[in-house]
């Protein structure tokens, strides 16, 4: 007695561990057109529906077959095949087709199948979306859906302005892009890498354009990539503006470089006092120049001009006073450096008083020969 309790409840514990199988299938499933559709457009869908007997019926006496669909004024022609003869129905409008299961359901012996076309036409959208062009499932005796019964078969509807306003948008903003390059290319910049993505971006905006309406999801792509060639197209522009900048701040580092090796060249200027000031603002510079190289590395180009703007200026204060002091030690006769450090000479200041010593001489000269003429008249 145990022993057939415990197989009853193994034999009822193995029916519910077994998924529930679909009472049918749809096979040879047709949509024309395929792809993409727009509002307006007609749509057919032609398919069958094959019964597989799970028990003495076809399909299930208490259940209902379901099908949907979101086309605009579909129509719904079916016929049913019992043992390969037709048995055609009315034609059948409105949004959902209803079969009872009364008028399915038939001896596992028969074979049974339906041939459905579905008419209708795309729905108008207020933005592109998938919508349903045949959903298909089994409803039970409570209402509720048997989940492993349904298949849909969607589509995508496109509003027919989504792909026109983007080309809009992709169009003003190369040609922001081209207003970048121009006005960089006039300033010294080598825009040419820019202008490459701008010739990519153009040529697929050409491509988004002329494709037709149930290429939407191509032409959408196009576009994508078209605005990921512009953004690659302005920041090659930032980058080339910035590595320009940059090159523009070593000019004057490079040109102190060479007055800094002229003053040690030379054993009489190598110590000079000022030459620590000016090698001093060099190294600023340098500091400055290394940080802009970092801010290109780590993509703040607007951070690399400005330390390039740093750079170029101590570079060149640097550079301008190390040509004055060379200028100065080159000109032969300097005064000694008897002023404070903070007092600073006139540029002619030398001239002055080389003047001044001239006519001190010869004022002398001409006072000494007076008092030797008055000796000799004595």
């Amino acid at each position: 007695m145990k022993v057939t309790k415990i197989i009853i409840l193994a034999v009822v514990a193995l029916f519910f561990c077994i998924p529930a199988v679909s009472a049918f299938t749809v096979e040879g499933m047709t949509i024309e057109p395929s792809g993409s559709l727009t509002p307006g457009t007609t749509v057919t869908a032609s398919y069958k529906i094959m019964f597989s007997a799970s028990s003495s019926l076809t399909f299930p006496g208490g259940s209902d077959l379901v099908m949907t669909t979101d086309l605009k004024d579909p129509s719904w022609t079916y016929t049913i095949l019992l043992n390969d003869v037709e048995n055609p129905r009315d034609p059948v409008g409105g949004k959902t087709l209803e079969l009872s299961g009364f008028e399915l359901s038939y001896p596992s012996d028969v074979s049974e199948v339906i041939r459905v076309t579905l008419k209708g036409t795309a729905p108008s959208v207020d933005a592109t979306s998938e919508k349903t062009i045949l959903n298909v499932k089994e409803v039970d005796s409570n209402g509720n859906t048997v989940a492993s019964s349904v298949v849909t078969k969607t589509a995508l509807v496109i509003n027919t302005g989504d792909v026109s306003r983007q080309v809009s948008e992709k169009n003003s903003n190369l040609q922001s892009l081209q207003a970048q390059i121009d006005e960089k290319s006039a300033m010294g910049v080598d825009t040419s890498s820019a202008e490459v993505y701008f010739n990519d971006a153009q040529s697929k905006i050409s491509t988004a354009s002329s494709r037709p309406a149930t290429q939407y999801t191509e032409a959408i792509a196009d576009l994508t990539s078209a605005q990921t060639s512009i953004d690659a197209g302005n920041t090659a522009v930032e980058l080339a503006w910035a590595e320009m900048e940059v090159a523009n701040a070593q000019v004057p580092i490079d040109r102190v470089d060479g007055v800094i090796a002229w003053f040690k060249g030379n054993q009489s200027t190598a110590s000079d006092a000022q030459l620590s000031a000016i090698v001093a603002k060099r190294e600023s510079a340098v500091t400055y120049l290394s940080n802009a190289n970092d801010a290109i590395n780590s993509g703040n180009y607007q951070q690399a001009r400005t330390k390039a703007a740093d750079a170029f200026a101590k570079g060149n204060e640097s550079y301008t006073d190390a040509l004055l002091r060379q200028k100065q030690l080159s000109s032969g006769f300097q005064l000694p450096n008897i002023l404070p450090s903070n007092i600073k000479l006139p540029g002619g200041i030398f001239l002055i008083i080389g003047i001044i010593v001239v006519v001190l001489v010869v004022v002398g000269v001409v006072i000494y020969r007076r008092r030797s003429s008055w000796d000799e008249l004595g």
